[in-house]
């Protein structure tokens, strides 16, 4: 037994995350705030890496086998002011598929403890 899926499961599991994901990375690089970040990513693979890791910080049976934080952000000189940005599209995107504040809220605070690796200014 994994531990608590509820998370995953009130997302509505991988095909849910997909679904949220596949309006967030529009949202992210439309955002004149943090575009810039975006430019250059390979949408697919991006977003294959974003769907595995929510799917396993909210309890799913997926596994994320990207860079960690630290590595994968390094020498982007990313501000709070970013991430903030990044967390509001992301709750935007949740939104649009209907996810209930409590259960946003709830990925959010998973995801809260990155900012320390992720900003660096």
């Amino acid at each position: 037994m994994k531990g608590d899926d509820s998370i995953y499961q009130a997302l509505g599991k991988t095909e849910g995350i997909s679904k949220i994901v596949n309006d967030f990375i529009p949202l992210i690089q439309a955002d004149p705030r943090i575009s810039s970040f975006f430019t250059k990513i390979k949408k697919e693979e991006f977003g294959a890496l974003l769907i595995a890791q929510f799917c396993e910080l909210a309890g799913g049976p997926c596994q994320y086998k990207g860079k960690d934080m630290y590595d994968a952000h390094q020498g982007m000189q990313i501000s709070n002011a970013h991430f903030n940005a990044l967390a509001e599209d992301l709750q935007i995107a949740m939104e649009k598929n209907d996810v209930p504040s409590s259960v946003s809220n709830r990925l959010v605070a998973k995801l809260a403890p990155m900012q320390r690796p992720i900003v660096s200014k």
